[in-house]
């Protein structure tokens, strides 16, 4: 049963120089702004209204972006009125909202939280001025520090911070320098995401990977050991690859993505996952309007996603959680015989890397995390070694 939302709220007020989010650039214009918000909540109304729905109420609802902080309360109300009528909404979910500091104030937050968002993930980034012009990012650390108090002072108890490693001309010592700031403002929860240059950027076009100004590898895993040391003294969890979290707060909604559960995606550019098939919608919002007007018969375009495909993104996302992959939750889901060779596969990895106790299967910290995608490599080299073999034509795994 599907219990969770994504809703993708796509404006900003520029485009970040690392960002190939779908977005949509609206500028300082309050009136322009607005029309296109309401025009895209009507949408996004519309293709809730659309979606076939399971029969539970939601458990966790995520307004990503884009800046939905730039969305007026009203409009965050009709939306999440929009999934209580088609859904429902379960007593004590989680709702989370992306905010980026100098995009709300006190009064603007105290909005979203009657509405029942309960839980806010502010996009920090960096406590340095420099370094965020650099990155092209509208707010200073000084509205940082004050949209950490305004959370505060509207009593919200359930907060996460995003900062990104490895940015431009970005030293250790400057790095260590946001951890503390960081760890000082105290958020319960904290994600740390390391700078990846993707295509067509504003980066790409300036910048080489491993190339000055960027870190090298080695100094950009020494950034991450720096703060897996720091966050965990500080007393944080380090319950997921990227993310840090104080007892009781880890993020619901993400961790459905992680155990490769399904949930509903809304929006431009959204994914939803539903009855094993995933669904991408168009990355502009002219496409994604053009898009609903194949609802509901377009949601039913999409083939289902094959076993084994299932079984390589369960292990791989799984393996992104400090608990890993449960053995026998995974034997009651796939062939017990894929389980045996995973197992196998497994003890052909470095221990340093990859641990098993019990029927737990997990990456090792901070070197297993960190050299992740090495060790998912590895398994997979050693499972296609093992007693698999293609079923022609199907891509199917059979013993």
């Amino acid at each position: 049963m599907t219990t969770s939302a994504y809703i993708h709220l796509p404006f900003c007020r520029r485009r970040c120089f690392y960002c190939d989010f779908p977005i949509t650039v609206v500028g300082d214009s309050p009136t322009l702004a607005e029309s296109l918000i309401q025009e895209y909540v009507a949408a996004l109304c519309q293709e809730i209204a659309q979606t076939p729905a399971d029969p539970l109420p939601l458990e966790t609802i995520f307004l990503g972006g884009g800046t939905p902080s730039l969305v007026p309360p009203q409009f965050i109300g009709q939306l999440l009125e929009a999934l209580d009528r088609r859904i429902g909404i379960a007593l004590g979910a989680e709702i989370s909202m992306e905010m980026d500091p100098g995009t709300f104030d006190l009064e603007q937050l105290q909005g979203y939280l009657g509405l029942g968002v309960n839980r806010i993930s502010l996009g920090v980034q960096a406590f340095d001025d420099a370094l965020l012009q650099l990155c092209g990012r509208s707010h200073t650390v000084a509205e940082v520090e004050r949209a950490v108090e305004m959370i505060r002072q509207a009593g919200v108890a359930n907060w996460s911070m995003d900062l990104i490693s490895g940015l431009p001309h970005q030293s250790l010592a400057h790095w260590q320098v946001s951890l503390e700031r960081a760890i000082a403002l105290n958020p319960p929860h904290l994600s740390i995401y390391d700078l990846i240059i993707e295509p067509k950027t504003v980066f790409s076009k300036r910048y080489q990977p491993e190339a000055a100004p960027l870190p090298t590898q080695a100094q950009a895993a020494a950034a991450y050991r720096l703060g897996h040391k720091m966050l965990t003294a500080a007393g944080y969890d380090h319950y997921e690859i990227s993310n840090y979290a104080r007892a009781g707060f880890a993020c619901r909604h993400n961790q459905v993505y992680w155990r490769n559960q399904p949930y509903y995606g809304f929006g431009m550019g959204a994914t939803s996952y539903l009855g094993h098939r995933r669904l991408s919608r168009p990355r502009t919002r002219r496409e994604y309007y053009q898009w609903l007007q194949t609802l509901p018969a377009g949601l039913n375009q999409v083939s289902a996603d094959s076993l084994w495909d299932r079984w390589l993104e369960t292990l791989m996302l799984g393996l992104r959680l400090k608990d890993g992959l449960c053995l026998t939750a995974l034997a009651a889901e796939f062939p017990p015989s894929w389980v045996e060779a995973l197992q196998a596969a497994a003890a052909k990895v470095s221990p340093k890397m990859l641990g098993m106790t019990g029927d737990r299967l997990y990456l090792r910290q901070p070197e297993g995390f960190l050299l992740a995608n090495h060790v998912i490599v590895a398994l997979w080299e050693a499972l296609e070694g093992s007693v698999f073999r293609q079923q022609e034509g199907q891509g199917v795994p059979i013993h």
